[in-house]
C-alpha cells in the first residue's frame, strides 16, 4: 500500500493520511528521548532542501511525499541488521524491532536519488544564479551579522575563513530555512535496503546502511528520539546538512551547552562545518582558487588537462610551461611552482566553457560536496556576502587572511563573476551526505 503525505513548503503539515505513534523503549533511547525537533505526521517532498543541491520552495505551495509504511516489520535484511546492532552497540532487539516496524518506505526519496535516463546537460551559469541570488547574499549578511562573534572565533580556532562557513550554510539550507523536512529514519533504511538499480547501487547501500548505523547510536548517545528527527531525502541533518556519519565524526557542541544541535544552534552550525574542512584538511591562509588568462592558448590547455578530478595534481609549472598564462597578478610564480592544482571546467550551453585553477583548499569543499560547481558556488556566495558586509560595515572581522582567495570570487579577475570554485557523493557532511545529484 502506497500512501501519500502532503506538507506545505514551509514544512507544516497540511493534511495527513496516516497517523504514526512510536514509544521507543527506555533501553534503545537510554533515558528520556530530546528530539532536535518535534517530529511530524508527513513529511516533505521533492522540493525539500536537499544536501547539497538544495531546491527553494514556492511559499504557500503544497507537496506529497508518497510513503510504504511497515515494509521494513520482519524483513530479512532488516532483522540482520538489527542482530549486527545488538551484538556490536548492545542495542535492545525489541526496541529496535519495534522502531523499524513503524520505519516508512519513502518512494519519493528513492524517486530523487534515481539517475534520470537522460543525462541532464550541465550548466554553470544557470547553477551559479540559482544559488548567488539575492536572497541568499541578504540572508547571508543577516547571518554573518547576528553571529559575527562566533564566526570569528571558528575562524580563529579552526583557521577557516568566516566567508566560506557562511558560503556552505548558505547553499546548503539558506542558513537554516529549508532543512529538511523527511524523517531521516525513513529516508536512511529505504536507502540502505531499498536503493534503486544504478551502477554504483552496492557502494551506496553500504554508506547509508553506516550512515543508519552512526545515526541509531548517535540518537541514543545523545537521548534522542530516533523517530522524530527530520532532515533531507538522504537523511542529512540540520542547518549544515550533516549525514549521521558526519555528525558522530565532525560536529562538534561549539555553544558549550553538553548538547550537539545541528537544527537548533547556529554555534554549532558554525563550529561542525570548520571542524570538517580543517579535518579535511583545510589550509589557513592560503587560496582556493587562480583565475586563467582566456587567450586561446591558456584555454587549449586548460582544457587539455581538465580531466573532472578534484585532486590537485597538475604542478603550476607543468601547466605554465605548456604555455598555460594565469590572470593572477598576486602570485608568486617561482614560489608556487611545485604548487599542484586541479583544472575546473565550468561549461554552460551556448558558451564558451570557463576556467578556473582549484588548490588545495578548492579541494577540500569538493569533500563536502564533490562537485565543482557546488564549491565554486560555494566560495563565491562567500565572497558576495562578504563584500557586502565589508562595503556596509567597514572593518568587519574577517578571520584569517585566505591568501589569493578572493580573486576568483565576486568579480571572477576579468569582471564575469565566474569565480572559484556538484551531489554526487559527499563524504558525511551534507554534502554531504551522499546524495546523488549532479552538476
Amino acid at each position: 500500500m502506497t500512501l501519500k503525505t502532503a506538507l506545505s513548503a514551509s514544512g507544516r503539515p497540511r493534511r495527513t493520511t496516516l497517523a504514526l505513534a512510536l514509544c521507543v523503549a527506555a533501553s534503545l533511547c537510554s533515558g528520556a528521548a530530546r528530539a532536535q525537533t518535534a517530529a511530524p505526521k508527513s513529511r516533505q517532498t521533492p522540493l525539500t532542501l536537499a544536501q547539497a543541491q538544495p531546491q527553494t520552495p514556492t511559499q504557500g505551495q503544497t507537496f506529497e511525499e508518497e510513503i510504504v509504511p511497515q515494509r521494513y516489520a520482519n524483513n530479512p535484511d532488516v532483522d540482520g541488521f538489527i542482530n549486527d546492532m545488538v551484538a556490536r552497540y548492545d542495542f535492545d532487539p525489541t526496541a529496535l524491532h519495534a522502531l523499524f516496524a513503524s520505519a516508512n518506505y519513502s518512494a519519493t526519496a528513492v524517486k530523487l536519488v534515481t539517475p534520470s535516463p537522460v543525462p541532464g546537460v550541465k550548466n554553470w551559469r544557470a547553477y551559479q544564479a540559482r544559488f548567488l541570488d539575492p536572497v541568499r547574499i541578504n540572508a547571508g549578511v543577516r547571518f554573518w551579522r547576528a553571529n559575527q562573534a562566533t564566526l570569528q572565533r571558528a575562524s580563529e580556532e579552526f583557521g577557516v575563513p568566516p566567508e566560506v562557513i557562511v558560503g556552505i550554510i548558505g547553499v546548503e539550507t539558506i542558513y537554516g530555512r529549508y532543512m529538511g523536512n523527511f524523517r531521516a529514519l525513513d529516508a536512511l533504511t529505504t536507502l540502505a535496503f531499498d536503493y534503486p538499480n544504478t551502477p554504483n547501487r552496492a557502494e551506496r547501500m553500504a554508506t547509508f546502511r553506516k550512515n543508519l548505523e552512526d545515526y541509531l547510536v548517535w540518537t541514543r548517545d545523545a537521548q534522542i528520539d530516533p523517530s522524530s528527527v527530520l532532515g533531507s531525502y538522504t537523511g542529512a541533518i540540520g542547518i549544515p546538512q550533516f549525514l549521521p556519519s558526519s555528525i558522530v565524526q565532525y560536529a562538534v557542541d561549539y555553544e558549550g551547552n553538553n548538547h550537539i544541535d545541528l537544527r537548533g544552534s547556529t554555534a554549532d552550525a558554525i563550529g561542525s562545518v570548520a571542524n570538517y574542512l580543517r579535518q579535511n584538511g583545510w589550509e589557513s591562509g592560503r587560496p582556493v582558487v587562480w583565475n586563467i588568462a582566456t587567450d586561446a592558448g591558456s584555454l587549449g590547455i586548460a582544457q587539455a588537462a581538465a580531466d573532472g578530478k578534484p585532486e590537485p595534481r597538475w604542478p603550476l609549472s607543468q601547466l605554465l610551461h605548456s604555455g598555460l598564462a594565469l590572470d593572477q597578478p598576486d602570485v608568486d610564480i617561482a614560489a608556487e611552482a611545485s604548487t599542484p592544482v586541479t583544472v575546473i571546467d565550468l561549461p554552460s550551453p551556448g558558451r564558451g566553457t570557463e576556467y578556473k585553477l582549484g588548490l588545495k583548499n578548492f579541494y577540500v569543499l569538493t569533500r563536502y560536496n564533490r562537485s565543482f560547481f557546488y564549491a565554486l558556488a560555494v566560495y563565491q556566495l562567500g565572497m558576495r556576502v562578504k563584500a557586502q558586509m565589508l562595503a556596509t560595515q567597514p572593518g568587519v572581522g574577517v578571520g584569517p587572511a585566505n591568501g589569493n582567495g578572493g580573486n576568483g570570487g565576486i568579480n571572477g579577475g576579468n569582471g564575469n563573476d565566474n569565480g572559484n570554485g556538484v551531489n554526487s557523493a559527499p563524504n558525511g557532511a551534507g554534502t554531504t551526505t551522499p546524495p546523488a545529484q549532479q552538476d
